[in-house]
């Protein structure tokens, strides 16, 4: 019968390959941040009363005296603190969310969907604001979705292969799968694409991780950057890239031929296809 994720990966495995930032780091964190907009929104009232002098005496405000000309597009520190200090609330608050994911390493937990939809949440005008309850809590959400979220990132990958390849099974993972978009080729040589397909070879990477028990590895050393560093090493000829999981083959039409080098890997992988497409695979003996 097929296995369910959570048979396939070993507990430890998913609770102790990322050093989640400890609570008085996320203290000091969270008190410098109040801190520091403390001290931003008394620097801007003490513009505020400086402008008014200045405005009293036909010198203007702060940003007619203190912007260059290049740059009078505006600063917030300019502006009325009512008006600015959302919006430096936010940035401040954005950066600091993004640092606490890469330095946590729960951006490692997070398949390309759940990345790109936490992007484009930090780009909202609703952030969380960080604080440790908040900080807490996202962190605590990530850890019991990661199941769900790498089952996902197969699904989606499996989803996403073209059936006009033969190699390319519709029921099921096989040994090799062919992949359209990931590399370009012009008058310079070979690239990698930065786009939904490179996020999903790293996916596919780090669900291989998982499921024969072994830590992720960082994300700037993932599949997709050791790729990247192959390709521009041998730009101007297609030289088959291997690893300890794959050998991937490209070409000048932008495809690749992902060869899977432990098959008793592809098992696991096609447990967790059949167990969301139940009676699309048989079941092994």
């Amino acid at each position: 019968m097929p296995t369910t994720l959570n048979t396939v990966i070993e507990p430890e495995v998913l609770t102790d390959h990322t050093e989640v930032i400890c609570s008085t780091s996320i203290e000091r964190i969270v008190t410098g941040r109040n801190a520091v907009l403390a001290q931003i929104e008394a620097i801007i009232h003490q513009l505020e009363d400086i402008s008014a002098i200045t405005s009293s005496i036909g010198g203007g405000v702060a940003r007619d005296w203190a912007m260059k000309q290049d740059f009078r597009c505006g600063c917030w520190l300019m502006e009325k603190a009512e008006t600015a200090m959302p919006v430096i609330t936010r940035n401040l608050d954005r950066d600091i969310w993004r640092d606490l994911m890469k330095r946590s390493g729960m951006l490692s937990l997070m398949d390309a969907q759940a990345r790109d939809q936490w992007y484009r949440n930090l780009e909202g005008e609703t952030i969380p604001a960080v604080s440790e309850a908040n900080i807490l809590s996202t962190f605590e959400q990530l850890h019991q979705s990661k199941n769900e979220v790498f089952e996902r990132g197969v699904i989606n990958v499996f989803k996403s292969l073209s059936w006009d390849y033969k190699s390319n099974h519709p029921c099921k993972f096989g040994k090799k799968v062919i992949v359209n978009g990931l590399v370009s080729y012009n008058q310079w040589g070979f690239t990698l694409n930065h786009n939904y397909r490179r996020d999903q070879l790293a996916d596919l990477e780090r669900m291989l991780f998982l499921l024969e028990g072994k830590a992720i590895p960082d994300n700037r050393s993932d599949l997709t950057a050791r790729l990247y560093d192959h390709i521009s090493a041998h730009r101007l000829k297609a030289e088959v890239y291997e690893d300890e999981y794959f050998s991937i083959k490209y070409f000048m039409k932008g495809s690749a031929h992902l060869t899977f080098r432990k098959p008793k890997l592809m098992d696991k992988m096609n447990d967790i296809i059949a167990k969301h497409y139940p009676d699309v695979l048989p079941e092994r003996v």
